[in-house]
């Protein structure tokens, strides 16, 4: 099930590549929006805030580990796109060595400072403790979501975009069950809802690898492969680190501003979540193309046509840009209907729409930015480039800082509501202006 997207019409090979991927990513997304839906619809309005506070720490988190391990995956996808098998296996048997040591690192700083961190991010005294049993459980399990994301990303890099969206269909519909078997017969609470996620995502990364043993034989590296080389490595670090930043930025700038979320209280956080999901789950489609074009740009890059790398830039951006207006008419639309979905009967609506409302208003007038930093991000980073999209992420920082101390000193909601858009637009229009300057440098570099 391998796919060359070194040939034939990029529009057409860029879309079913994509499909797949977004599907699957839909159902990520629905399955980590599993843990809220339950958890607010059986637990309480309390409890859902308490998780709902606890994912810009699971993102900043699970982002570095998967940033690091789809950086690792790049040079998998040059390898392949230049036909160099041996290459090729021993990029994989490096990418595992590294994200075992990448998941024991990173799983043991986040156990012994997670209450600290929930401190820092002026978590609310009455979600704290669920709020704590909940993302210290996540923790633990960081080793699965690293597996399955290599995995994923391993087969991604082959062309294979089916297989890791059949595993997240079964997990998917096994961590609603495991949701519900813990939290509504076992009685555990948030925790469950943990102890589900990691389960469902220890048993995706399985199947992916057993797929790989099964099928995918150029991804099985032969005995004497199985060792960290020093030229792979420093490859593999040169665009898994800066992958890896960018995410732990793009995710420290997150905590910022959910930090100023909680300073208005529990019912804001979970109006704030609520909405946020929805919202997480319509522009899947733009994390999946930028996951395409980095598959894209690095099959290309590593068969030298760097032509077919613009044409599929054009075609992306043309096409990502006319969904985001359909998307965000969606968004717009339905949010006051779906927040429903994660309250119980009891709970009134009304009075999370004010907190909802400016939020998705000023998201869904910046989805073509969000759309196009996405594309241009994974483009560079699957050409080898990790400094320049790291960068981006830097951007993304400042302007969530900016506005969020201003919603924590003001006490003015509004600042922390644009403080994704505002985001978005300024790493967009950066990425845009660097991915120019990472073409003319690879043709300068080809002309040589």
């Amino acid at each position: 099930m391998q796919t060359n997207m070194t040939k034939g019409n990029p529009f057409s090979i860029i879309i079913r590549f994509m499909l797949p991927l977004m599907l699957g990513n839909i159902f990520q997304q629905l399955y980590n929006m599993a843990d809220t839906i339950i958890v607010g619809r059986t637990v309480g309005q309390t409890a859902l805030a308490a998780v709902g506070s606890t994912g810009t720490i699971m993102f900043l988190m699970q982002g570095f580990a998967i940033g690091l391990t789809t950086g690792f995956t790049v040079l998998t996808s040059q390898t392949f796109g230049a036909g160099d098998e041996r290459r090729t296996r021993r990029s994989v048997a490096n990418a595992v060595l590294l994200a075992l040591i990448t998941a024991a690192t990173v799983t043991a700083i986040f156990v012994v400072f997670m209450k600290q961190i929930l401190h820092l991010m002026n978590t609310p005294s009455d979600i704290f403790e669920d709020a704590y049993s909940y993302i210290y459980t996540i923790a633990w399990g960081l080793i699965c979501c690293v597996f399955y994301n290599l995995g994923s990303s391993l087969l991604r890099a082959v062309g294979n975009s089916k297989i890791p969206l059949f595993t997240l269909l079964f997990s998917a519909v096994l961590n609603v069950f495991l949701d519900l078997l813990l939290i509504l017969v076992f009685h555990m609470g948030t925790r469950g809802a943990a102890v589900a996620t990691n389960i469902s995502q220890a048993i995706s990364a399985a199947l992916c690898f057993l797929y790989i043993s099964r099928k995918e034989k150029l991804l099985i590296p032969h005995r004497e492969e199985w060792y960290i080389g020093r030229t792979d490595t420093a490859f593999q670090l040169h665009v898994g680190l800066p992958m890896a930043l960018q995410f732990a930025i793009t995710a420290s700038g997150t905590m910022i501003q959910q930090s100023a979320i909680n300073t208005f209280g529990s019912t804001a956080v979970a109006s704030f979540t609520s909405a946020s999901k929805f919202q997480n789950i319509m522009t899947q489609s733009m994390v999946s193309m930028g996951q395409t074009m980095a598959t894209y740009s690095g099959q290309n890059y590593g068969a030298g046509r760097i032509d077919r790398i613009h044409q599929g830039v054009r075609t992306a951006a043309l096409f990502s840009a006319a969904l985001s207006v359909v998307e965000g008419l969606i968004v717009w639309f339905l949010t006051p209907y779906t927040l429903g979905l994660f309250f119980n009967s009891q709970t009134n609506i009304q009075e999370l729409l004010p907190w909802a409302t400016p939020y998705i208003g000023a998201c869904v007038l910046c989805y073509i930015p969000l759309s196009l930093l996405f594309i241009f991000r994974n483009t560079m980073q699957g050409c080898g480039y990790g400094l320049l999209p790291m960068l981006g992420g830097a951007m993304e920082l400042a302007a969530r800082l900016v506005a969020s101390l201003l919603a924590i000193h003001t006490g003015i909601y509004l600042f922390a509501a644009v403080s994704d858009p505002s985001a978005w637009v300024a790493a967009g229009v950066y990425t845009g202006l660097a991915y120019l300057y990472v073409m003319k440098d690879i043709q300068s570099k080809r002309a040589d």
